[in-house]
């Protein structure tokens, strides 16, 4: 099975009701776990990687290993996404590594850090859906602010998404998925008291607009994952995220696809502590990395059944970037 488009992936998930897991990865660990959940639970995934994962690898061997995800479980239907990228070059180096998805991510200027305006917002997303279409390539914007700063990205401020700027957006830039801001926020601080997210906004939105709906910043991060990290030395006092049921009311309410990057990173953390703590003779780095890859993918397979996309992968037939790029073009 070749790569698939992530229009594809998340328009079978809006038609069946349930969400896809986006999965942040940096390394080959991280993928592996992914894959062996995606496996084991049958689901269609999306691995996404930043701006900042990219760099980290020199570009060209976190896009190899992404690729060799797809060789190694043919049966799996994936899509290779940039995550928050922030010019049309951004994208550009993406499609040239072999991504089958990018965000353009408008809302915040080329620092990543100025919330944008909205002419500015439509401008490069319109010119990356110029580029990305007509090779097959699916492209996700986001309009509104989300609260925190993490991997370099964010204005630390939130910004709810106004659902009738949505819609005009849509309209104007044709992109394929949108990301909305209804409280969500990146990192592992995302709330100080209870988690409330603005469903209402959601609502509205999803009457409005009629392609696939994404929510950042959505881990929830466990409180046992935080417990266990802080038993071990590390210090994460306060951290809070999305509850899982949240997750899923926003599912039903529309949301397609969900990220997830601050729970992978926790969890690993916590069993590569762990093993240090209990074992500090171990120094291989194929020790604790097998031990976190095996945390991570129990992680990833509990967000795919909670999310509903285990059992989803053998549902439909890939469409490959060559038909895409004759649906785009038409």
């Amino acid at each position: 099975m070749a790569l698939v488009p992530g229009k594809q992936i998340l328009d079978e998930a809006k038609k069946k009701g349930y969400g896809v897991g986006a999965y942040n990865v940096n390394n080959m660990e991280q993928i592996q776990a992914i894959m062996t959940a995606a496996k084991e639970t049958k689901s269609p995934v999306i691995i996404q990687a930043s701006r900042g994962a990219l760099k980290y690898s020199n570009f060209t061997y976190l896009g190899y290993l992404m690729k060799a995800a797809n060789i190694e479980n043919p049966e799996i239907p994936i899509a290779m996404h940039l995550d928050h990228g922030n010019s049309l070059e951004s994208a550009q180096k993406a499609i040239e590594l072999g991504f089958t998805s990018v965000m353009i991510d408008g809302s915040l200027m080329e620092d990543a850090h100025t919330p944008s305006t909205y002419e500015y917002n439509v401008e490069s997303t319109t010119a990356v859906g110029a580029y990305a279409h007509p090779s097959g390539v699916s492209v996700e914007a986001e309009i509104g602010t989300l609260g925190g700063i993490e991997d370099g990205v964010g204005s630390g401020k939130i910004h709810l998404t106004d659902p009738k700027e949505a819609k005009k957006f849509v309209e104007v830039t044709g992109v394929d998925s949108l990301a909305i801001a209804i409280g969500t926020s990146h990192g592992a601080y995302k709330f100080k008291g209870a988690a409330n997210l603005a469903f209402d906004v959601l609502k509205e939105i999803r009457t409005l607009i009629d392609i696939p709906i994404v929510l950042h910043g959505a881990s929830s991060v466990p409180q046992e994952l935080i417990a266990e990290i802080n038993k071990y030395g590390g210090k994460l006092p306060g951290a809070a995220g999305v509850p899982i049921e949240s997750l899923q009311q926003s599912i039903k309410l529309g949301v397609q696809k969900i990220n997830v990057d601050t729970d992978g990173r926790l969890v690993m953390t916590g069993a590569i502590r762990k093993i240090f703590a209990e074992k500090p003779e171990v120094f291989d780095p194929r020790d604790y990395l097998t031990v976190a890859r095996a945390a991570l993918a129990e992680l990833i397979k509990s967000k795919m059944v909670a999310f509903g996309t285990a059992g989803h992968a053998g549902d439909y037939k890939p469409v490959s970037l060559d038909e895409m790029k004759k649906a785009y073009l038409k």
